[in-house]
């Protein structure tokens, strides 16, 4: 359905590394570096953050959620631990099952250097 996706930085240097280092535990990375804007290419799209080109500020999106596939929980928990020792923190509770109304799911909550909210997603 998508191409890819984009989200803000307000520091790239930072981003990078954050990005590096937990889509790294996804098997994916490093970043290509363009100008003010770094890519993570895979097999299913591409993810890239951006200082803004308005040269505003970037602010995470409330009530957005970003999700990464991932297939296994080890994999979701080698995402959020690396994620945590680059800088990010942890929101929604420990990575863990969840059940809901679309089914059974293993999910790892981070919010980025730049207060994005993240997911590692693992459907069982």
């Amino acid at each position: 359905m998508f191409s890819h996706v984009m989200i803000g930085t307000n520091d790239l240097d930072r981003a990078r590394a954050f990005y590096d280092a937990t889509l790294g535990a996804l098997g994916i990375g490093p970043a290509h570096l363009d100008g003010n804007r770094i890519f993570y290419r895979s097999p299913t799209g591409v993810f890239c953050v951006t200082k803004p080109i308005n040269g505003e500020p970037a602010t995470a999106a409330n009530g957005g959620t970003l999700g990464f596939a991932v297939t296994s929980a080890e994999m979701a928990d080698a995402w959020h631990t690396a994620g945590i020792a680059a800088g990010g923190t942890t929101c929604e509770g420990p990575p863990g099952v969840r059940e809901g109304s679309v089914g059974k799911m293993y999910l790892a909550y981070l919010r980025d250097p730049d207060g994005n909210k993240l997911c590692a997603l693992l459907r069982l």
